[in-house]
């Protein structure tokens, strides 16, 4: 049976504001333009800063979306931008495959189309507001095996990308651990790099931590099947962790199923906090430094 009017209407309704924090901190990877509660980004912001979440990394994952989060990031002092070409992307651009984002089916493009997005989102890195590249990566979650090699292709070229323009490489990594880790390995990962939505385990955390990898946690490390994300979480060096919302997703119980936004991130700090067993206050303070040292801003 389907959920009632009134389940579905509860569900739609956004969270109420948590506590504000004492120590604000910055969400390091949220879409704005999928947040369809709020009427414009300036209003996200607002909420957001009300409970001390004082900066916002606005993450482009396709070419509208990163022409958006440049465009937004420039009006917007406490906005920082990231383009890209999401994982997922690539392979509809020259496949065809369908459009995730807006719904639609899109034509193949081919490998020139790919190398025409990555040519722009090239020219989207080296504006002064764009303060990463991401969220690339792999995604074998969502793209079966013909989407592999164009996947591992745009990774690679994103890699570069970052490099070329000393911008925060941001990683997206679900059911490909060890293919982004052996792909940062031959490519030469970036010097700031930030695994988005950490999902390995506490051995895999151990050797992003030998490589200087960031790893920034969302709202599921407060989920009761995640424990195996709350053991990772908990052997993180201080100096490598950022937190996130990945909003609208990934919101934090007790409001999961809710639309998320950056205004909740103190949810999961608190969470976060209580899984490491550390003063709020001084991680606050901490992942706050580690998001300005990530994203240089």
């Amino acid at each position: 049976m389907g959920k009632s009017k009134r389940a579905r209407e509860q569900e739609a309704v956004p969270p109420p504001l948590p506590e504000p924090l004492a120590v604000p901190v910055a969400d390091s990877h949220t879409h704005l333009d999928m947040q369809s509660q709020f009427h414009g980004p300036e209003e996200a912001v607002a909420k957001a800063a009300a409970v001390g979440v004082t900066d916002l990394v606005q993450v482009g994952c396709d070419l509208a979306g990163s022409r958006w989060a440049a465009e937004v990031a420039g009006r917007l002092a406490h906005v920082h931008a990231t383009v890209s070409l999401h994982p997922n992307e690539a392979p509809r651009i020259v496949l065809g495959d369908p459009d995730e984002w807006s719904g639609r089916s899109r034509e193949p493009g081919g490998a020139e189309a790919l190398e025409a997005a990555l040519a722009e989102i090239d020219a989207l890195a080296g504006l002064p507001q764009v303060v990463g590249v991401g969220e690339t990566g792999l995604d074998y979650f969502r793209t079966g095996p013909e989407g592999v090699e164009v996947q591992q292709e745009s990774f690679r070229r994103h890699v570069a990308i970052a490099k070329r323009h000393g911008k925060a490489l941001v990683i997206h990594d679900r059911e490909a651990h060890e293919d982004v880790l052996r792909i940062l390995a031959e490519e030469g990962a970036p010097e700031r790099t930030v695994f988005h939505c950490y999902s390995g385990d506490a051995e895999m955390a151990k050797v992003c931590a030998e490589h200087g990898y960031f790893m920034s946690f969302a709202g599921n490390v407060t989920f009761g099947s995640a424990q195996a994300l709350r053991d990772a979480l908990a052997v993180v060096p201080r100096e490598l962790l950022l937190v996130e919302t990945d909003a609208p997703f990934l919101t934090p119980a007790p409001f999961r199923g809710r639309p998320n936004a950056s205004y909740l991130v103190p949810v999961t700090m608190r969470a976060i906090a209580e899984v490491r067993g550390e003063d709020l206050d001084a991680l606050c303070a901490a992942v706050a430094a580690n998001t300005a040292r990530a994203f240089a801003f």
